[in-house]
This record gives C-alpha cells, structure tokens and sequence, in this order.
C-alpha cells in the first residue's frame, strides 16, 4: 500500500485546519511537516507550537522531518508536542546512532535522510534500525522545486537493498512529486510520496488527492 504525505510547507496557514482536515477525508494517512532552522537548510518554517496545535484536530500520522542541525536536541519536545515519527539528516547529526535511541526512547518511528549529493550508501549501516528513508528528490530548503531525475535510480538501488537485507524499511520520497511523475517513483520503490504544491496548488485538494490515490491504485496492480 502506497502513502500520500502532503506537505504543510505549501498549504494555506490562514485556513490550514480545514486544509489538513480535507487531506484526512480524502485519505491521505501522514501530513509531512518541514522544520526548518535557517542553519541547516536557508529556510526557516515552523516548531512545536504548530505541530501542538494542529495535533488537536487530526489523526493522521505526523511525520516530522527535521531540517536542523544536531537534531538530538529536540527530539522529546517534538515527541512531547504530537509527533508520531521523527526522520532527521545524516549530515546534520554528530552521532546518527544517538539520535535514532533518542527517538526510539520515545516510543516514535525513527526515519533517516540524505541530501540529493550525499552517497546512498551512507545510510546503510543504519537500515536495520529505523522503519523509513527519505530520499531527497530536490534540495532541501524550499518548496516548489522540480524533480531530479537521478532520484529515480537512487529510489530503486535502495529499494533493492532493503529487499536483499529481508527488512522493511519504507522508502519515503519527497521534492517536485505530481501528476507527471508519481507513477515513476512508486514504480521505482517508493512507498510514501510527499506532496506540497501538487496537494495544496492549483485544483481542489480533492481533486489533487484524487489523482494521487489513483495512480497509487494502478502502482498497485503494475507491481503485482
């Protein structure tokens, strides 16, 4: 089964309850919400106090990416405030292994990242022990921006890895996903695609869930 995450970056905050409600009617089980520190990546977005007030008012799973540096600072604030799973970057933390207890130690999902130029063997050591990688198909920073087409081989080199190890670590996938591509990228391996401007822009969020669940039900008979 394929998962949507849109991603809070590109929704409305003047009216981002009814947004993420409409994003769990139509199905879409995460929301991915981009903390950004203005160190790590140019950009700064939001923290706990969103993530605590939003929480009130859905059920899906908060799937936090932290785009700071030495994330093992916040990781029990974030726990605190109503994530479900924490994924940070390789490149930002001193000791990924600590992170990951950390994490663990309260009770959420653990995911790692990697910038689009950071060797993809740089997270194997770690695949036995978190539940999801998130491969980075743009820059990480902004929203917006278009689809690096050597992700697709990144996608899919991993997604044998994880196959030949017997594990299941979900390959998450996040940066310039729509209409043009998301069929690519679950043929690929991914099994959770992000979304900002392809859920929030343009056409109802509806609208845009819809095609997504579509293309993820045709993912679903190709691969089988």
């Amino acid at each position: 089964m394929y998962i949507l995450a849109p991603s809070l970056l590109a929704a409305d905050f003047a009216v981002l309850g009814q947004q993420i409600e409409e994003t769990e009617r139509m199905g879409a089980k995460y929301l991915h919400i981009d903390v950004m520190d203005g160190v790590f990546v140019p950009s700064i977005s939001f923290g706990m106090p969103v993530i605590q007030s939003i929480r009130k008012i859905s059920r899906q799973f908060f799937d936090v990416h932290l785009m700071i540096t030495d994330p093992i600072r916040y990781i029990r604030e974030f726990a605190e405030c109503g994530a479900d799973g924490i994924t940070f970057h390789l490149e930002a933390a001193e000791d990924p292994d600590a992170v990951i207890g950390r994490i663990r130690e309260h009770g959420l999902k653990a995911g790692m990242s990697i910038r689009p130029g950071t060797p993809l063997e740089a997270v194997y050591p770690y695949l036995d022990r978190v539940e999801m990688i998130l491969i980075m198909s743009v820059e990480p920073g902004f929203g917006g921006q278009t689809f690096m087409p050597e992700a697709y081989e990144r996608i899919s080199r991993l997604r044998k890895k994880i196959d030949a190890c017997g594990l299941s670590v979900k390959i998450e996938v996040d940066g310039g996903i729509g209409k043009k591509n998301v069929q690519e990228v679950i043929a690929a391996g991914a099994d959770i695609c992000v979304a900002g401007s392809a859920v929030f822009k343009k056409r109802s969020i509806s609208e845009n869930i819809s095609y997504f669940m579509e293309a993820f039900e045709n993912g679903e008979i190709r691969k089988e």
